[in-house]
């Protein structure tokens, strides 16, 4: 088993479900990202350069989507937050599969990938 599936069934629910739905539309929606565990947490590289990783911080009841490039992604995205002051980073932040909408998460993978190519 891959060190990411392994991380990925480690989780509770509801986190566990959550993050294996976005792994799904990730490899779905950019079938030439590369998923790979780094910092003992799932990251997606495209181009060979990190794009997102996916983490539950610790103390949060959520699972952070989060995108390495996320402040170019803001003003189109207005839905990312800048969550513990992070300088690139923005993410969304989801309790439950229902606050993700599937096709502006999908157009937000789209848009970030082509930050990186």
């Amino acid at each position: 088993m891959k060190p990411v599936e392994h991380y990925f069934l480690n989780q509770k629910e509801p986190y566990q479900s959550i993050m294996l739905y976005v792994r799904g539309v990730i490899l779905n929606t950019l079938p030439e990202v590369e998923e790979r565990s780094s910092y003992n947490i799932p990251f997606y590289y495209c181009c060979k350069k990190p794009m997102l990783y996916l983490n539950i911080l610790k103390g949060r009841d959520y699972v952070d989507i989060a995108f390495m490039q996320g402040i170019l992604l803001e003003k189109d995205f207005p839905f990312l937050k800048n969550d513990n002051k992070r300088k690139q980073v923005r993410s969304i932040q989801l309790k439950n599969l229902e606050d993700l909408d599937h096709e502006k998460f999908v157009d937000l993978l789209h848009t970030a990938a082509n930050l990186i190519k």
